[in-house]
């Protein structure tokens, strides 16, 4: 347990993206596809914050190991603050990527303020409870049509101005020098000594139960 974090995301681009960012610490990362299929966290907090802290305690408990887990999205100025926590279903519950790009498209087409920003609030949980969280954030403006074939989500809308480049049009390992979920995860990484010692702290807790 001590050398084990399960990233607890269903989502595979993500999954992908804090993998590669990582890779490298001395630990043992695990996704959701390496255990049997379990039930799905219910995201129905109000926040960031409180849905990374529900999924991240969910799968902790399931599979008695520490959870990282991640829950962001896009919040537009001119929409007041949507989608919001509810970026990944904003066109509907079954929605795809380009659903949502194009309801945010329809929802932004007669709006001249069109910053906005994407907000990652990841945490850690142990079986015991306990938890560690980071936030992180990208600054930007939301396009009149898509540009870029790299990321999803709303990255082919999402300019960041002082690249003149979507999300889209920049490469994953260029990406998280400038993404929320980079920002994030380089945080975790220059906490890492601090993560360190709360994982013995689980594992010890762990074997005391």
């Amino acid at each position: 347990m001590e050398n084990v974090i399960v990233l607890a995301t269903g989502n595979q681009n993500k999954y992908v993206e804090m993998r590669q960012v990582l890779g490298n610490l001395p630990v043992a990362l695990r996704g959701l596809a390496d255990f049997a299929p379990v039930p799905e966290a219910i995201e129905d907090g109000a926040t960031f914050g409180e849905n990374a802290l529900k999924k991240a305690h969910h799968y902790a408990k399931l599979f008695d190991a520490p959870s990282l887990a991640d829950d962001s999205g896009l919040v537009v100025d001119a929409l007041d603050g949507r989608p919001g926590v509810h970026s990944a279903r904003y066109a509907g519950a079954a929605a795809t990527d380009q659903d949502n790009c194009e309801r945010l498209l329809w929802e932004m087409a007669d709006v001249d303020h069109r910053a906005a920003h994407f907000v990652c609030v990841l945490t850690l949980a142990g079986p015991n409870g306990t938890s560690l969280s980071w936030e992180g954030r990208c600054d930007g403006v939301i396009l009149a049509k898509q540009r870029g074939e790299h990321g999803f989500g709303y990255d082919p809308l999402f300019l960041i101005p002082q690249l003149n480049k979507t999300l889209a049009e920049i490469p994953l390992a260029e990406k998280e020098a400038y993404s929320h979920r980079g920002r994030a995860l380089a945080q975790f990484i220059s906490e890492f000594d601090r993560v360190q010692e709360w994982l013995r702290q689980q594992a010890r807790a762990n074997l005391a139960r």
